[in-house]
């Protein structure tokens, strides 16, 4: 019997098919942030599996690359994808918010590949400039990647830290946007306004590009010529879809955090695997 081969682009698309699986998993008993977590799995996997250098029996290493989530909700995603990888087993995803684990809705240093703690928004960003700063110190060649929420562009925090990220020429910092327009149970745009984001980015002495988050093959262009000019910081925004996946829930301000009832985890991965309509409505899922 002949195998068939499986293509890189195929291979990314199932790995973060199965990523969403395991954030829909971890909606229940407790819940998660759902939608912003399935925002960025692709953008995740792909950083992952074709960007960085790090591996299971790299976590140690301080010549590894770094990835920061500084939008710590979405960690459900970064806990599919470590399980993926064997970064850690994934039958612990099912210890999700249980005593007996550290698998909870922000990341938590105890979890193999979790680099720092974060939930409380807008810090990540410095605490990536002190590693990229180390790294330029020790002469090393890794770079540092750190995940932010549109929203969280909000902290004044981030601006600062472009702004000395910028002036010490750290052009092994990789800031990246998921830009899925919503924080929280409200637009961007309708609270305080961010655009245009490019044109902020350059201000603040970044080099930046706008790709598709869902898109590999726009994620490989983004991420190819990475830093964008020496002496420059890198900024990318990845223009993504709250709740990408399902969509009943996609782009919808009441599926900010949720908690499924284990029929409606059932239906959700139906719709996921297109083997159910999406007519999953707000009386059929509930939020609790």
């Amino acid at each position: 019997m002949t195998e068939i081969a499986t293509s890189p682009a195929q291979e990314l698309t199932e790995l973060a098919l199965r990523v969403r699986e395991h954030i829909i998993g971890m909606s229940t008993e407790g819940g998660c942030f759902i939608g912003a977590s399935l925002s960025c799995a692709d953008l995740i996997v792909y950083l992952y599996k074709e960007v960085l250098s790090v591996s299971p029996d790299r976590v140690g290493d301080p010549n590894r690359d770094y990835l920061l989530l500084s939008k710590g909700h979405d960690v459900p995603a970064l806990y599919g994808t470590l399980a993926e990888l064997g970064f850690m087993d994934r039958e612990r995803l099912k210890n999700h918010l249980k005593t007996s684990d550290s698998i909870y809705w922000h990341p938590n240093r105890n979890v193999a590949g979790i680099e720092f703690h974060s939930g409380s928004l807008g810090h990540l960003l410095s605490v990536a400039i002190g590693i990229a700063l180390d790294i330029k110190m020790r002469n090393g060649s890794n770079r540092v990647f750190v995940i932010l929420g549109d929203g969280e562009l909000n902290e004044g925090t981030i601006w600062e830290g472009l702004l000395v990220a910028s002036a010490l020429k750290l052009d092994n910092l990789i800031a990246i946007v998921d830009r899925n327009e919503f924080q929280a149970n409200i637009r961007t745009e309708e609270l305080i306004p961010l655009e245009p984001l490019e044109p902020k980015f350059r201000a603040f002495g970044a080099e930046v590009k706008t790709v598709d988050g869902h898109d590999f093959a726009s994620l490989r262009e983004g991420f190819a010529n990475i830093p964008y000019a020496p002496g420059k910081p890198t900024a990318i925004i990845a223009k993504t879809v709250r709740g990408k996946g399902l969509p009943s829930i996609e782009r919808r301000a009441d599926r900010w955090f949720v908690n499924f009832n284990k029929d409606e985890i059932a239906m959700l991965l139906q719709e996921l695997h297109g083997t159910a309509k999406a007519t999953l409505t707000s009386e059929t899922l509930m939020v609790r």
